[in-house]
């Protein structure tokens, strides 16, 4: 392995032995079609490329080739683009069209064609979901050239018999983030040495996309343009091979599939997904990288199961997916245990991987498409043997949110319809594993120590009220969101303006009209309006715009309702009286203003970025409210008197005295203090606040039963709570809890922060319920010890003000509809809490 190693740090010398490292194998060449080499003026892995130019050498191959073609499927949130390059030989792509609908019969249950051999396998090399985990999108340059002008008969079989569709950068941001990082510190000559700045980005790194998320997880959640991009390509071409190419730590070596073994007690995939398949597939990888002399690990780690990875998502769809990890040199050369490793050798392991993925889905085409088929064909046949035949779901208060919940459904191709007032959504159809992965939830499993999260029950991340059924009234299908909430239009009014904060828009809506200069107020109990079109009964939180007490006229602000009401869609209604039905009347002293949120968010070194980008990005694309970000660098000189509020995500502070008084100085002249996760427990720890964490004392006289020391990480990893979903009971009289119905809600626990319910009997928010479990995996002793004695969100009196306690982050991934209310309310409502005490 160190002579490969050195072989790569020799090869900066002439063109043709740079390019000989990775591709003497394919000889001979087009030289119509230009190499990476020629197109970028370097050798492949001399520097880190970046996105732009690996987009325009894509743009050459498809001009100078006649086996390739690129399409955009989406832009990244920084206006990126995202491309896919379809690369098969002339007759095929020239005829394209009826091959991909030769292939759509395979996986359309109805039909049952078995020509699988005669049709070309279609398979998609996927890189570089994980920006800095660069070696990826630099193989894809060798991958696309090598496959768009090699004149070997490998490549021409390859071409002939296959569809290959190169997506060379799924996460351009993070990618450019990271290319910029390793470029700019780049030395000459290079250092190897660890501790060097190459080597060890600044936060947030180049991992993640614009908004800090991790797109390897998104597949399932469908939050981020790269993925919504991804999925509407996936769902159009279905391929059946996938890979995902990833990098891991400096000192490890190789890893592809066999996976360890999926922690599901019964898997939702077939046997012959995720053992047969990827055993045949596993021979491949091994003699492709013996014949370079790498080294490789296969099933001791990464379980699949979690459905969102994209080494999964592709498996629930009838492919094979398959999951490749590099170590990683993070920069250009890096001093391991085992000698250098350079960038040029990660990259060689990567582009060798990507062709021996070529190779075995065309010499093994026929069984991959009979496998698609059998599997879309069982979907239907194990739903029919299943006792529930569909889920049922609704809620009449907030059809935005149900709206966001279908949209999710229908982007992963699930068929959806509405029946009277309910949704509907049948088990047998061609998406039933997606189905269940949506409404099923489990409690028992096969392992117990996870990769990532042990319950996904997408349901419950939107707080949705759904239940099986075993008879369906199926309705009209729903194929758009077009038309699916409809809120009446509002008349003009002098008096008044009430709108519904059961609404999931309602906080975007009151932002929109604070920002344009409005009071807006807040009704602290429920009451029923005398509404011009009747009247109407409105829960905790409802909004009240008084048009008398504004400083625009009546025009003015009746035009501000209506685009309010046209940009969100929700529910306004008009009042010329404020004499109630029933309850309080809108001139209560319960209907108090609202302070416009002047947030700011720690973030920087120390703070786990994935929570503070949740925070940005729900604020940014779904209030569309600004939120300062200060750095931890910067937080000494920060003058906090310029905001009402402040978030705090989970993360380790290292905050001196001096800065931890200041946060409790600024807390205690009336401001909001918003603390998520480990920022709970370091608000405690630290004594910013009179609250307490749940703890269990060990009994002493217990003996300690010895425990092989090999199975040591199985033992401890179980007991961290990997992620599951709970139930908490809510008051939904706080103002917390404003525009919630249902006192009973899941929240999502992915930590150990256990906090102590609140000595003071009105500051305990959401504690968890007596029978808490829903989804997921959890030790008894977490449940009874921990969990079940707990709270998950408190408030707590500092000073004049309060600090907002969460211990479950109510924004995890950007898809917990269910529990971002709460979140809103600590930023919009927090002042207006009272203490009593």
């Amino acid at each position: 392995m160190l002579k490969k190693l050195l072989l790569a740090v020799l090869f900066t010398g002439t063109t043709v032995s740079a390019q000989d490292y990775f591709l003497k194998k394919y000889h001979p060449f087009n030289s119509d079609v230009p190499s990476p080499e020629e197109f970028l003026g370097y050798p492949i892995g001399q520097h880190h490329t970046r996105h732009d130019l690996i987009v325009s050498y894509f743009q050459k191959l498809a001009e100078t080739s006649d086996r390739a073609s690129i399409q955009e499927y989406g832009k990244t949130h920084e206006g990126r683009k995202l491309i896919m390059l379809t690369v098969t030989s002339p007759s095929n792509l020239n005829n394209l069209d009826q091959i991909k609908s030769q292939h759509l019969q395979f996986v359309d249950p109805n039909q049952s064609p078995t020509n699988y051999g005669e049709v070309p396998i279609f398979i998609n090399l996927g890189y570089n979901v994980h920006g800095n985990e660069p070696s990826g999108g630099e193989s894809a340059l060798l991958t696309a050239y090598t496959l768009a002008a090699s004149n070997h008969p490998e490549i021409l079989n390859y071409i002939n018999n296959g569809v290959i569709f190169i997506d060379p950068t799924i996460n351009p941001d993070g990618r450019d983030r990271h290319t910029q990082w390793a470029n700019m510190y780049q030395g000459s000559p290079l250092v190897a040495d660890p501790q060097d700045a190459e080597h060890n980005e600044y936060w947030p790194r180049g991992r993640t996309n614009h908004y800090w998320f991790d797109l390897n997880r998104d597949w399932l959640l469908g939050i981020n343009p790269e993925s919504r991009g991804k999925l509407t390509w996936y769902h159009q071409w279905y391929p059946n091979v996938v890979t995902d190419f990833h990098e891991m730590g400096t000192q490890s070596s190789y890893f592809f599939e066999p996976m360890k073994d999926n922690a599901s007690w019964d898997p939702i995939m077939p046997k012959e997904n995720y053992i047969d398949l990827n055993n045949l597939f596993g021979d491949y990888f091994a003699k492709a990288l013996d014949s370079i002399g790498s080294f490789y690990f296969t099933k001791e780690v990464f379980d699949g199961t979690y459905p969102g990875y994209g080494s999964s998502y592709p498996d629930l769809q009838g492919g094979l997916a398959l999951l490749f990890e590099q170590a990683s040199s993070r920069g250009h050369k890096q001093t391991t245990a085992f000698g250098e490793i350079t960038f040029p050798f990660t990259i060689r392991n990567q582009f060798v991987s990507s062709m021996a993925t070529v190779k075995a889905a065309v010499e093994n085409k026929a069984q991959l498409r009979k496998y698609q088929q059998d599997f879309f064909k069982s979907a239907l046949t194990n739903a029919s043997k299943s006792r529930v035949k569909g889920y049922t779901f609704r809620d009449d208060h907030d059809p935005n949110r149900v709206k966001a919940f279908v949209d999710k459904l229908l982007l992963h191709k699930v068929d959806v319809y509405r029946s009277g007032g309910q949704f509907v959504v049948p088990t047998r159809q061609p998406q039933y594993r997606m189905v269940q992965t949506m409404f099923e939830t489990y409690e028992k499993y096969r392992d117990s120590v996870y990769y990532d999260a042990s319950a996904w029950s997408v349901a419950n991340f939107y707080n949705m009220k759904y239940k099986p059924v075993s008879n369906l009234n199926l309705g009209e299908q729903i194929t758009s969101l077009d038309n699916l909430v409809n809120p009446n239009g509002v008349s003009k009014t002098d008096y008044a303006y009430i709108i519904d904060y059961d609404d999931y828009n309602a906080v975007a809506a009151l932002h929109y009209l604070q920002s344009e200069g409005l009071v807006v107020s807040s009704s602290f109990k429920p009451f029923t309006a005398k509404t011009v079109t009747g009247n109407q009964r409105f829960n905790y939180g409802a909004l009240v715009v008084a048009v008398s007490l504004q400083k625009k006229d009546s025009d003015e602000v009746y035009k501000l309702i209506q685009q309010a009401q046209k940009k969100f869609q929700v529910p306004i209604y008009a009042a010329a009286t404020g004499y109630s039905a029933a309850g309080i009347d809108l001139g209560s002293r319960y209907v108090e203003p609202i302070t416009q949120p002047k947030a700011a968010l720690l973030i920087g070194h120390g703070v786990r970025s994935y929570d503070a980008g949740e925070v940005w990005h729900l604020l940014d694309t779904r209030v569309h409210m600004p939120i300062t970000k200060i750095p931890m660098r910067n937080f000494g000189g920060a003058n906090l008197d310029k905001y009402n509020t402040l978030v705090m995500v989970s993360g380790n502070y290292d905050l001196s005295k001096k800065q931890q008084e200041k946060i409790k100085n600024w807390v205690s002249k009336g401001n909001t203090l918003v603390t998520i996760g480990t920022a709970s427990k370091w608000a405690i720890e630290k004594k910013l606040v009179k609250e307490r964490l749940t703890e269990k004392e060990e009994d002493s006289t217990k003996t300690v039963v010895r425990k092989p020391y090999v199975d040591a990480p199985e033992y401890l990893g179980k007991e961290s709570v990997g992620g599951g979903i709970f139930k908490v009971d809510l008051d939904i009289t706080h103002p917390l809890a404003f525009g919630y119905h249902d006192s009973s809600i899941p929240v999502y626990k992915n930590n150990s922060v256990w906090l102590a319910p609140s000595k003071n009997e009105y500051a305990t928010v959401a504690k968890y319920a007596k029978n808490p479990h829903i989804d997921g995996f959890i030790t008894k002793k977490n449940m009874e010890d921990f969990l079940k004695p707990s709270a998950s969100l408190i408030v707590s009196k500092v000073g004049s003000g309060r600090v907002v306690l969460f211990a479950d982050n109510p924004n995890f991934r950007g898809s917990w509809y269910g529990t971002n209310r709460l979140f809103l309310n600590a930023l919009f409502l927090g002042d207006k809490i009272e203490i009593p005490e």
